[in-house]
């Protein structure tokens, strides 16, 4: 299932909107963003895959589309992708399992 279907397609005009409602604001997040992804002690590639991967956990249609381009104009492989992925994959499935800690200690008072 395309993702159109479900959410808005993102467009210029609609950014430029979303934007004129908080410049300030806006600025300042693209100024982040941009620092944020640029290379220092981790390469843009990395970031990149670390995005994509935060992105599935996010569940964010919008960050998966564009950080998996992102990623691959980095230079990063479509397996690198994927494996980016399924460590995603593993992190929110152990994070639920080990909520069950939090559901344990309840279950132990009755």
């Amino acid at each position: 299932m395309e993702t159109e279907n479900l959410y808005p397609k993102t467009t210029k005009e609609l950014a430029d909107k979303k934007a004129a409602l908080a410049p300030k604001n806006i600025e300042a997040w693209r100024n982040f963003s941009k620092t944020v992804f640029e290379a220092g002690a981790l390469p843009e590639k990395t970031k990149q895959l670390i995005a994509v991967a935060v992105a599935h956990v996010t569940q964010c249609p919008y960050c998966i589309k564009s950080h998996t381009t992102q990623a691959l104009r980095k230079g990063a492989s479509k397996e690198e992708i994927m494996e980016a992925i399924w460590v995603a994959s593993e992190m929110r499935a152990g994070a639920a399992y080990a909520h069950a800690t939090i559901a344990m200690a309840e279950m132990e008072k009755h």
